[in-house]
């Protein structure tokens, strides 16, 4: 006959926390409960740290289950356990039913976790002044400028990134049956294979596209093509866009308000490619364009004072992050003064 192992303490003990750990949020039903439960603490200072364990578990998982998907997850598996409980019930020992209770929740806590890590975007970030490049599962690279942040997820017939504030370029993976999309303002990118770069700036989304072709669809649709305005016609905003050209369209439209120009420019890849290198490149562009752009690099920000100045048009080669040279040119081309202001270095032309 085979000798059946002696189960550890620290088993019995996870079952007993378990079991109080659910007792507790359901709330104890006599004094007698109250009673035996704090016995079972005094018992043992080990028994309060493994009850402890159990429901800091509980509650992290708990942080992670706020979405639909997950939460029809936990609700499948936890309908799942009470089944399988329930027949089994009559024919097993109490010690027997809060095992299989325990491990029921492990195997919850652990399919939850694993739906979180399915439909949480990561997140990745550069702060000011930093670069970085990022290489995706799929043979995908992500070069993100300064200041900017990038989510990505994943899915196993599409692959959805979010550019949140800042620049990124993007060398995508060829693959037809997953598309790669980037959402930004209201625009939303999508490609299957091709280089583009994606920023959000001047409450603007721009794109630019260096080789292949991309589409431009409607935020909140799956296949209605962005159109725009052209003369008479109404045509898809991304037959504008081709290698070498750029696209500047509003981040938000406003309700009630006339739609926003989309501009349609000559894109020079040199220039538009410098901030990878560490320079930052300006051909007759407005003056409060070039300040969001150096403000990715400076550790401390340039203001403009007012539309007048903002609206200076500005070239010129700037290491990036060398404010003061932008200062210094400034000065000598168009008089623009500067003063130090709570929010930074004040920029003026009176």
């Amino acid at each position: 006959m085979k000798r059946v192992p002696l189960r550890s303490i620290e088993e019995e003990r996870a079952e007993r926390a378990a079991a109080w750990a659910v007792r507790l949020a359901d709330g104890m039903g006599s004094h007698a409960e109250e009673v035996e439960f704090q016995a079972w603490l005094d018992a043992d200072p080990a028994n309060g740290v493994a009850l402890d364990e159990i429901v800091v578990a509980w509650r992290t998982v708990e942080d992670y289950a706020a979405s639909a998907e997950v939460m029809a997850l936990r609700e499948e598996a936890l309908a799942s356990a009470r089944r399988a409980l329930r027949r089994r019930e009559q024919s097993l020992s109490r010690r027997q039913i809060v095992g299989g209770l325990l491990a029921a929740c492990l195997v919850i806590m652990l399919a939850v976790a694993g739906a979180w890590y399915r439909y949480t975007p990561r997140v990745y970030e550069t702060g000011v002044g930093e670069r970085r490049l990022v290489a995706l599962s799929d043979g995908s690279k992500v070069s993100l400028d300064a200041a900017t942040v990038v989510k990505v997820r994943y899915s196993g017939d599409r692959r959805q990134l979010w550019l949140e504030r800042g620049r990124a370029r993007f060398e995508v993976a060829h693959n037809p049956l997953r598309p790669f999309s980037v959402t930004a303002g209201d625009e939303v990118v999508v490609a299957t294979g091709t280089a583009f770069s994606v920023e959000l700036v001047k409450k603007e989304v721009r794109v630019v596209l260096y080789e292949g072709h991309v589409m431009l669809l409607d935020r909140g649709s799956d296949d209605v093509r962005r159109t725009v305005t052209v003369g008479e016609r109404s045509l898809p905003a991304d037959e504008l866009l081709a290698p070498g050209r750029e696209l500047v369209l509003p981040a938000v439209e406003v309700a009630h308000a006339a739609p926003k120009a989309i501009v349609v420019a000559t894109s020079d890849p040199m220039r538009t490619l410098s901030w990878e290198a560490g320079q930052l490149v300006f051909e007759d562009q407005p003056l409060d364009l070039v300040v969001e752009r150096m403000n990715r690099y400076a550790t401390t920000p340039l203001v403009v004072a007012d539309a007048s100045t903002g609206s200076l048009r500005i070239s010129g080669v700037f290491r990036a992050g060398d404010t003061d040279a932008l200062v210094q040119g400034l000065a000598a081309a168009f008089g623009v003064k500067s003063r130090s202001g709570p929010a930074g270095v004040v920029l003026s032309k009176s």
